[in-house]
């Protein structure tokens, strides 16, 4: 009897090391799962949007995106509700907002490739 409260005891100080161990080594909350957008028509590929190369693992800043351009428990939409649509990444919102070679460096939003760089989004896989 005496054995196996020791040996549950022991059991418990380990599993509350390994969570505590897990929860230090971990720098970020864990990121929402990749979102592919549905194919548009004439679209040359998906999207699948990850927030794992979108997020900087030393300064990570999601209201950089949320709630100023895209919803945040709402995958896949802008603020304004509609779709995600070129003309409005070329008006410098959604995605544009960032992804424009033209676009002024806004520490919340850095400058990212060019909308004219297609394959870097739209995959044929």
């Amino acid at each position: 009897m005496q054995r196996r409260f020791w040996i549950r005891r022991a059991a418990m100080v380990a599993l509350v090391i390994g969570i505590a161990s897990a929860a230090a080594a971990q720098t970020l909350p864990k990121l929402p799962r990749d979102y592919v957008f549905p194919q548009g028509d004439g679209s040359p590929g998906t999207v699948t949007f990850s927030h794992s190369t979108h997020v900087d693992q030393q300064k990570p800043a999601c209201t950089g995106c949320h709630p100023v351009l895209f919803r945040i428990l709402q995958s896949g939409t802008p603020v304004d509700g509609g779709r995600i649509v070129h003309a409005a990444m070329e008006a410098k919102r959604q995605c544009g907002a960032c992804h424009d070679d033209a676009a002024p460096p806004v520490p919340e939003r850095p400058r990212a490739f060019g909308l004219g760089q297609c394959d870097m989004c739209h995959r044929s896989e």
